[in-house]
């Protein structure tokens, strides 16, 4: 009865908080060895898991592909060679690979896939070089994404390829209070892109610029304001068309190594476009699926999350839609016995407001994948609290620093936070608490959620 009343009081740190008395919350705590469920509140209720979101994508595909899956991407021709002349194209075929010539990475890869097009005797391309896009549908942009966040860099358009993690840094200058920034230069160089500037100077603190602009179009609005009179500074954008943008760059590269290349570099975003059949000269691996799942879950990754998510997608066919890529994620967890009554699924990575999961449904999964034969290398995707990534500021310097892995969900007055707290006698607890529209900013929810968390711990050792 002791341990009920402190239970009673702890969850009481979040439902009868000023700041989050009015939110829609679900929380479940459960012990992974006897199920016996440590604090539980309207744990059945769907609500927005924002990022958390992530988890149902990158669970699915470790068990569908497993650890060690690659993406593929091809360079492929039409043709013939002919005395080192191609007579036809070349073809960059793309596998929904997010991780091609990533920020964190460099170019390297396109001088090998040089390399390798000489090494097949060709000198020559009467032709052009060709980004195959086809894998995927025309909905680059899910639908049900907001229009405030599309063109942004965390919401790029989603192809079968991806270059430098579809993202452009604008470099604006800021002037007086009052004047419009200045746009300096975008890096890398797009030469179609026209940007319609708005973007005030004021005497804001913050960065408060936006992009906005959809796939394939060439055209970013730039709105919001930024601090005066500091310099040069970048906002960051997606590419309007990275599969483009990777044949422009192979293009030069090729001309670059005395290979020419006739005809400026093109795209095909639908299948059977193109003539003739392709013979294969090389086939270019991503990092392990466990590689790009760490990245995708520690960092939330989104563009990582929605390549993965697309890719499942194929396996209910050809061209990849996002409507089979739900259906695919969906019945995956059914069929498993983890209850998706009442969620929706509306993407893989949690942009979409319309998304919505209850924290029993999350403590499930992760119930699931503890049982795994994937078990350490899921564990190894999430996030530490204290730690490197989305967790580093959560429960740092107390008892809990370094005990909890979890995928945290942030937008303006949400947190969310689903995983597992290791215990002192090895055991541990699975957990979700889901925290929407609540009345303050998401640090200062995740700030109630920690001082519930220590309570709950303290109060069971």
């Amino acid at each position: 009865m002791k341990i009920l009343t402190t239970i009673l009081l702890a969850i009481g740190l979040l439902t009868e908080n000023p700041v989050c008395e009015q939110a829609n919350i679900s929380v479940l705590i459960r012990d992974a060895r006897t199920g016996t469920v440590i604090d539980e509140h309207r744990s059945d209720h769907v609500v927005p898991p924002a990022s958390v979101m992530k988890l149902l994508t990158t669970g699915a595909a470790l068990e569908m592909l497993g650890p060690s899956f690659r993406f593929t991407t091809t360079l492929e021709y039409t043709g013939t060679i002919e005395d080192g002349v191609l007579k036809g194209n070349l073809y960059i075929r793309g596998g929904c690979d997010p991780s091609l010539g990533n920020l964190k990475g460099t170019q390297a890869f396109v001088y090998k896939w040089v390399k390798a097009i000489k090494a097949a005797g060709i000198r020559s391309i009467q032709g052009a070089v060709v980004a195959d896009l086809s894998l995927l549908d025309g909905d680059a942009t899910n639908p049900n994404w907001l229009w405030e966040d599309c063109g942004n860099y965390y919401a790029p358009g989603i192809f079968a390829l991806n270059y430098m993690s579809n993202t452009l840094n604008i470099v604006l200058k800021s002037g007086p209070v009052g004047s419009v920034a200045d746009v300096i230069r975008i890096e890398p160089a797009y030469p179609p892109l026209k940007t319609i500037n708005h973007i005030r100077c004021t005497e804001i603190t913050y960065d408060g610029a936006y992009v906005h602009g959809l796939p394939y179009s060439n055209e970013r609005y730039l709105t919001g304001s930024v601090p005066s009179n500091r310099g040069q500074f970048g906002v960051r954008s997606d590419i309007p068309n990275p599969g483009w943008l990777l044949a422009t760059h192979l293009t030069k590269y090729l001309n670059e190594a005395g290979v020419t290349v006739s005809e400026p570099a093109t795209f095909m975003a639908e299948r059977g476009l193109d003539l003739g059949v392709r013979q294969l000269i090389y086939e270019h691996k991503s990092d392990s699926l466990g590689a790009l799942i760490a990245e995708t879950n520690i960092y939330s990754n989104n563009l990582y999350a929605e390549s993965i998510f697309r890719y499942l997608g194929l396996n209910y066919g050809k061209p990849g839609t996002i409507h089979n890529s739900c259906e695919v994620v969906r019945e995956f967890w059914r069929l498993r016995g983890v209850s998706t009554k009442g969620a929706l699924i509306k993407d893989g990575c949690g942009l979409a407001p319309q998304d919505a999961v209850s924290a029993e449904t999350l403590v499930q999964l992760l119930q699931y994948m503890n049982r795994s034969k994937y078990r350490d290398i899921w564990l190894r995707s999430l996030p530490v609290s204290g730690g490197e990534g989305t967790l580093s500021s959560l429960c740092r310097g107390t008892i809990l620093e370094g005990k909890i892995h979890a995928k945290s969900g942030t937008i303006a007055g949400t947190k969310n936070f689903a995983g597992y707290i290791d215990l002192p006698d090895g055991g541990q607890w699975i957990f979700a608490i889901l925290v929407n529209s609540a009345q303050g900013k998401a640090k200062n929810v995740q700030t109630i959620i920690q001082k519930y968390l220590l309570d709950v711990y303290q109060s069971h050792q």
